[in-house]
């Protein structure tokens, strides 16, 4: 059985539904469990996509229900954690706030505020420099997310190709330093159906870079980002298809930041 550690709630104010009708709908689709994910609050207002500090309290209060409402199906509380070159202070501030399940990674700001989901800037990579230089920075800032090992797994990792913008040539250089991170501190990269819901209509990370981190043993977890109920477990058997044809057989469960290897299965959904 699968889980999907990559949801939201309304408290980011850019998604919608009850967190105890993602756990329903988890549920009823066959899934193991349920994570709730929401991206992190800041210490000051940051930007207009997540919760808010003080709405922390409220965020427990909704992962407590959903609890609550289904007993006996297994609910995480985890954060999806922006990586902030300078501000890791802040993750580890926010590290000791609850009893975390487990805190996702993940990059979208390059720099100055820009995002590289953000379709306000896409005139800024109207050249093909432009898009080389987006990319080098957005997967520098991704090793250097991971090296930090301030998080369990790392999120939608090729983001930077959201809106179909790709370098051209061969895109292994870029994936290389961070494949090699992976190795070098034992992390977790996340497969994420989400792509094939942005205008790019793929699952993030491409298959080449997928196969390097297969090749170098590198684990991986299936999400889906879900950002409304019906999200949940959204296209998990061609992300499940993907990763088997790769080679990968096994997946990660975590609970309090502790991880635990389980099997994949061999069909989606189970028969």
């Amino acid at each position: 059985m699968l889980t999907d550690y990559h949801t939201h709630t309304p408290l980011c104010r850019h998604a919608e539904g009850d967190p105890v009708d993602y756990a329903r709908q988890a549920q009823a689709l066959g899934l193991a469990e349920i994570g709730l994910s929401d991206h992190n609050p800041m210490p000051e207002p940051f930007d207009n996509w997540r919760m808010d500090l003080g709405d922390l309290p409220r965020y427990f209060e909704l992962v407590d229900e959903a609890r609550a409402a289904l007993p006996d199906f297994p609910i995480r509380l985890a954060l999806e954690c922006d990586y902030l070159q300078g501000r890791e202070a802040w993750i580890e501030t926010t590290t000791a706030m609850a009893d975390w399940d487990y805190l996702i990674g993940s990059v979208h700001y390059i720099h100055d505020g820009i995002a590289v989901d953000d379709p306000q800037y896409l005139a800024r990579w109207s050249s093909a420099s432009d898009i080389e230089a987006m990319w080098a920075a957005y997967w520098r800032l991704y090793e250097k997310m991971i090296r930090t090992r301030l998080f369990d797994f790392y999120a939608h990792p090729d983001l930077a190709k959201r809106f179909g913008l790709r370098p051209a040539g061969d895109l292994r250089p870029y994936y290389e330093p961070v494949i090699q991170a992976l190795v070098d501190t034992g992390g977790v990269l996340e497969v994420s159906t989400a792509g094939l819901r942005k205008d790019v209509r793929e699952i993030y990370p491409a298959r080449e870079m997928l196969e390097m981190a297969f090749s170098a043993q590198v684990p991986i977890v299936i999400n889906s980002d879900a950002h409304c109920p019906g999200d949940v477990g959204a296209d998990f058997h061609l992300a499940l298809e993907l990763v088997r044809s790769v080679g990968y057989r096994q997946t990660l469960r975590f609970e309090k930041r502790q991880r635990q290897v389980v099997d994949l299965p061999a069909t989606w959904p189970p028969r």
